[in-house]
């Protein structure tokens, strides 16, 4: 429901440098360098070997790797989908074969504000998490013909648009984890895991309290495939306090 989301299907990250004005020579040399980083990733290069949408799909490997979040036969809800890299990589990984289509032991439900490309086996739910009409959808997906289905794994991606004023964005990211984790208390199975994405700086430690007080385990991890320079870093919840 990223406002600010993974909207390129062609491996640009979710926010590129703004487009230099005419004239602006520091500017085109940084949008210029940025393309030569971005270009020369190996994970972008990986990402289009493997046929992944966006190199965002190795954070969430690693931290799955590391962790043991995604299991045959899970319930998983990809917050903030699109382009649709974690679903892929959720799909794949719930697959008897690890394939990218055929046999499903699972299931994949995805929501985005923005459009996302079709994924075999994925239900897509268009629309802003924060709106209650959206997560009553939501809710609907999660029913079955012996009712409500409880998640194994919730997976967040979501990001606000920054604007560059701290406190507001600190405010934004934190309204973003927090229905994340009020998802994640109303709809996980006891020993469920919570996967969110936020940035070091205002509000970071308090989200964190926050992980601590609602999961008996908490794990932050700034996978490899985060940009070095980059002050995102995820929080792993594993196993809701009851």
């Amino acid at each position: 429901m990223k406002v600010n989301a993974k909207s390129d299907h062609k491996l640009l990250p979710k926010s590129t440098p703004k487009v230099a004005v005419k004239g602006d020579a520091k500017g085109k040399k940084v949008n210029k360098a940025w393309l030569h980083d971005h270009i020369n990733d190996p994970y972008v290069k990986q990402a289009r070997k493997e046929g992944y949408r966006a190199r965002a799909a190795f954070k969430l490997k690693e931290m799955d790797e590391t962790l043991g979040l995604v299991k045959p036969g899970d319930c998983v809800v990809d917050l903030g989908s699109t382009p649709g890299a974690w679903s892929q990589y959720v799909r794949r990984k719930l697959s008897p074969t690890g394939a990218a289509a055929g046999a499903l032991n699972g299931r994949i439900i995805a929501l985005d504000l923005l459009p996302m490309e079709p994924i075999e086996g994925v239900a897509f739910i268009q629309g802003d998490f924060r709106e209650p009409d959206v997560l009553e959808k939501l809710e609907l997906a999660l029913r079955s013909e012996q009712g409500a289905v409880k998640v194994d794994l919730v997976i967040s991606d979501m990001a606000p648009n920054l604007s560059g004023i701290e406190s507001v964005d600190a405010a934004r990211i934190a309204h973003l984890v927090e229905l994340a984790v009020e998802f994640a208390q109303s709809r996980m199975k006891p020993d469920g895991s919570l996967v969110v994405k936020l940035f070091h700086g205002s509000g970071y430690d308090d989200l964190v309290k926050l992980f601590q007080s609602t999961f008996k385990v908490v794990k932050r991890i700034k996978p490899k495939a985060s940009r070095s320079n980059s002050s995102e870093t995820f929080l792993v919840g594993k196993s809701l306090k009851m």
